[in-house]
């Protein structure tokens, strides 16, 4: 028997046809209002609440679909070249570790081992599918591993209390704070400079005493990272330094 949603989401596909695979309608228990996001590969994404009448998700693709068509030219105009796929080695500009993929094969079910020796070693039956599954799942915990003994120590620095970390791998947002101090970092993070995940930690912790972006909160921002403003401009860009397996369908 399916769900409530995944009735909702056949309903959504058959209603919409053409513009359910043009734009990737999703629906979503967490939405509560409709919303339309365009990935670095161009991906159009529609999020919809359950229940939505058809007549206004059509409404909505139809009032934001020029929009999403340029911004989805965009991000295809300036993507990066393909990359090759398995690659030969994972590196984090974060902390400046290196680990070189190693595919043993054999038979059974596909695994990933990080050793000391910086070597991802992947064994058992894996197709390009497996393989990146696997390295997406070691990105989560390792990104984590990386991202919240700094987020920790940046809090203590500016006496800055939150409530818990989570570390997801979105594909529109660096991070997020809720308002009760919970913050979410994107897994992603780790390919980029230092400076720049600080920057992007202390505008997620700043949220903590100022939910909304007012001339105070960006003044507080300041106070704690006077190049903010260049380093939000490189974080902008910093999808471009994402490995593309990272997002790939």
């Amino acid at each position: 028997m399916t769900s409530e949603i995944e009735q909702q989401q056949l309903w959504v596909d058959a209603a919409l046809g053409a513009n359910a695979a043009e734009f990737n309608v999703r629906a979503s228990r967490r939405a509560r209002r409709l919303g339309m996001r365009v990935s670095r590969t161009g991906r159009i994404e529609v999020v919809t609440p359950a229940r939505t009448p058809k007549s206004r998700i059509e409404q909505f693709i139809a009032e934001h679909r020029n929009w999403a068509l340029e911004k989805r030219n965009e991000a295809l105009r300036t993507a990066p070249a393909p990359e090759r796929f398995p690659p030969t080695e994972v590196s984090f500009r974060i902390d400046a570790t290196r680990w070189r993929l190693h595919l043993a094969g054999g038979r059974g079910r596909p695994s990933l081992r990080q050793s000391p020796s910086g070597v991802l070693q992947v064994t058992g039956a894996t197709d390009g599918a497996a393989t990146r599954a696997l390295l997406r799942g070691w990105l989560m915990s390792r990104a984590r591993a990386v991202l919240e003994p700094r987020l920790a120590s940046i809090a203590l620095e500016f006496s800055i209390r939150y409530h818990s970390l989570s570390v997801r791998q979105q594909r529109t947002r660096w991070g997020s704070c809720s308002s009760r101090g919970a913050i979410n970092l994107n897994a992603s993070l780790v390919f980029q400079r230092p400076e720049v995940v600080r920057y992007l930690m202390i505008h997620e912790l700043t949220h903590v005493e100022h939910l909304n972006h007012s001339p105070r909160f960006w003044h507080a921002v300041e106070s704690r990272c006077a190049d903010w403003r260049t380093l939000d401009r490189e974080l902008l860009e910093g999808w471009r330094r994402v490995p593309s397996w990272v997002y790939a369908e």
